[in-house]
């Protein structure tokens, strides 16, 4: 009702619709807009609504100065003041977030939602609609929605949570008080006895948690059976925080990974269209968020190693067995792009310092690329890419890489990729995969692509808590607390 009639609002008055950035103000071309301030009594109790009703966001309305305001009960000059800079506060923290995104993503590049809210201000007390003028400012992506939808019922559903105590691997037949407890927090019947049951029950709970579906209660499982009511509020205020640092807008046609969920997943229209798993950065060399666009596909691709992982991985690797490099088909290059023969380097004298070759892999079954990589050029060199080791996708936990995104089916992803651009079908990515030829293929239409980390996902109307493998949460948890 209040985006209709501040759209309404916004067509009348000749500015543009919607939350896009309207004209500065001039004195020869004035919005005109009703007047209005928080010193009437409806403005004013319909503001203590609106500002209360942040709670539901995860944000704390006692950072809006809620208390000083509820103490002001009578109209004044700084009743009026104190109203409107709580209440712009609150709207550019709805908008594009309370936190920075920078300050715990340096390297965040997607585009903010931004609006003229002093406008938007304006048109809320003139309408009426201060009531709900904030919760109109929340993201629109329904990803919110059903994280807001679930602290919503978190909320209301917070009880004691059972507590399963620290000790052994809890596994099909055995019988102990903890066993008693696990079957209490997993809501079946309680016998101390883990049977059948039990492990079906425990299976279920770790397939929900993006956990190996082992059946077997080991340090993981115990970790997520014990996140309680309170820690799963503080996540799913997390989580709300990350979406409102994204545009309402992601592409039309667009990828989004998920680090924290291993998963990389296309879309389409505002729908997903296919998830593929994922492997991402080890903890030690982590997989960085942003966003960029897809530009092109190599089939076939050498893959030019980069000077990092020669120095860190490839150079001890080939001292410890020098025929490898021809055996996983590897050539040396100098710095004229001549092939050196490798036989010919003293591979237990080679540095950094004294080694001045490039590396680069042929295409083939063992290149560490696979058949594709998925281009989107970045100051971090992170790509999409196929993978020889696919055995890993059989892990719950896929943090393997050193920073790339490594895709199932990554064959599959590329055609969809290409789906637009009539020189590359379907017929033709076969025909040169089968080739064994390196080959570039540009995208008609760039595919933005979003690279995120989100520890709380809402997946078919379950509400899945993924581990902090980067242990990022803290972080935004504190910024959110904060007063300031």
């Amino acid at each position: 009702m209040f985006r209709s009639l501040i759209l309404a609002a916004l067509l009348a008055s000749g500015a543009a619709a919607g939350f896009a950035q309207t004209p500065a103000r001039s004195s020869s071309a004035k919005t005109i807009v009703p007047a209005g301030d928080f010193n009437t009594a409806k403005n004013f109790e319909d503001l203590l609504t609106a500002l209360r009703s942040l709670d539901a966001h995860g944000l704390n309305p006692a950072h809006y100065r809620l208390a000083e305001l509820e103490d002001m009960t009578q109209p004044s000059r700084q009743r009026e003041q104190v109203a409107r800079q709580s209440w712009m506060l609150a709207a550019s923290h709805m908008l594009s977030g309370k936190l920075n995104p920078l300050s715990v993503e340096p390297d965040w590049t997607a585009k903010r939602r931004s609006a003229d809210i002093a406008a938007q201000l304006d048109l809320a007390l003139a309408t009426g609609t201060i009531a709900e003028s904030l919760d109109a400012l929340a993201p629109k992506q329904s990803g919110y929605a059903a994280l807001k939808s679930a602290y919503t019922k978190a909320r209301m559903e917070m009880t004691a949570w059972t507590k399963i105590s620290a000790g052994p691997t809890m596994k099909l037949g055995q019988s102990d008080a903890r066993i008693r407890d696990l079957q209490t927090r997993l809501d079946i019947l309680a016998s101390g006895i883990f049977d059948d049951a039990t492990e079906a029950a425990v299976q279920r709970f770790q397939r929900e948690q993006g956990l190996d579906d082992d059946g077997i209660v080991g340090a993981a499982t115990l970790v997520a059976l014990n996140r309680g009511g309170a820690e799963q509020l503080d996540a799913l205020r997390v989580n709300l925080e990350r979406w409102r640092w994204l545009p309402d807008d992601l592409g039309r046609r667009h990828v989004r990974v998920n680090i924290a969920g291993f998963s990389v997943t296309t879309w389409q229209d505002a729908q997903p269209v296919r998830t593929y798993l994922g492997i991402v950065g080890q903890r030690y060399r982590k997989t960085p968020v942003f966003s960029d666009e897809i530009e092109y596909a190599v089939l076939n691709p050498w893959w030019e190693t980069p000077r990092s992982l020669t120095v860190r991985d490839k150079i001890p690797a080939f001292r410890r067995d020098p025929s490898s490099v021809k055996r996983l088909g590897f050539q040396i290059l100098d710095g004229s792009g001549r092939v050196v023969d490798p036989d010919t380097i003293d591979w237990n004298t080679a540095t950094a310092a004294n080694f001045p070759y490039r590396i680069r892999q042929a295409p083939g079954e063992l290149n560490a690329l696979g058949e594709v990589k998925i281009i989107f050029p970045n100051k971090h060199n992170v790509y999409l890419h196929d993978t020889p080791t696919r055995g890993l996708f059989a892990k719950q936990q896929r943090a393997f890489s050193s920073g790339c995104i490594r895709t199932q089916d990554p064959i599959d992803l590329t055609k969809w990729l290409l789906a637009e651009t009539p020189e590359w079908p379907v017929e033709r990515v076969d025909s040169v995969l089968a080739s064994k030829k390196e080959a570039r293929a540009n995208l008609a239409v760039k595919v933005p692509v979003h690279i995120l980390y989100f520890t709380v996902v809402a997946e078919e109307g379950v509400v899945r808590y993924l581990d902090d493998i980067y242990e990022r949460d803290a972080a935004v948890l504190a910024g959110l607390r904060a007063t300031k």
